[in-house]
């Protein structure tokens, strides 16, 4: 039995000196009326309750939809970094590589010249010893190249990994913003 019936009950009883039928019928019909608001207001804030799980669990849903889709472009984008990195290196590597062929070949070469001209230093002195010069200065050359090429090869992969590195922080800081907006929500 709920609160406004016992109420109700307790006013209904007939005193004979206080209360006339009249004034039952009266407190009768304003019971009623009272008890169809209070069924209108439930019936409302339950309706808006429903309304309010309804939104909130379709913006969850949303933002799980939004976390799962940056996620994957997040997965995307470190494995399109790791696969350029990895295609730097190798080319890298495969350059080196034929950097060491051209300066062993070169060596071997200039090793050969070098027995030439000292079999040609014998019979001429002064031509040989300008050709060796020659020789010696393009070795220098090839080694600087080499050593430059060295170097351009580890600034380049340096700054694709410091900009792999700044775009995956920014990304997470992006996920922390939209999970920090989802807690507040």
């Amino acid at each position: 039995m709920s609160l406004i019936d016992r109420v109700a009950r307790q006013r209904v009883k007939p005193d004979k000196e206080n209360q006339s039928q009249p004034e039952v019928k009266d407190l009768r019909a304003t019971i009623v009326v009272l008890r169809e608001q209070l069924e209108i207001l439930s019936f409302e804030k339950d309706k808006a309750v429903q309304k309010s799980a309804m939104q909130s669990n379709d913006e969850k849903n949303q933002l799980k939809q939004s976390v799962s889709t940056l996620r994957n472009e997040l997965e995307n984008l470190q494995f399109d970094k790791d696969a350029a990195v990895q295609r730097a290196v190798q080319s890298s590597s495969d350059e080196i590589q034929q950097l060491k062929n051209t300066a062993s070949s070169l060596r071997s070469e200039l090793e050969s010249l070098r027995f030439d001209k000292d079999a040609a230093v014998q019979r001429a002195v002064q031509g040989s010893s300008d050709e060796i010069q020659q020789l010696k200065n393009t070795a220098s050359s090839l080694r600087s190249e080499l050593e430059s090429l060295r170097f351009d090869k580890d600034a380049a992969v340096q700054r694709a990994v410091q900009s792999s590195f700044d775009e995956i922080q920014q990304l997470k800081n992006t996920v922390s913003s939209l999970r920090s907006k989802v807690e507040r929500l």
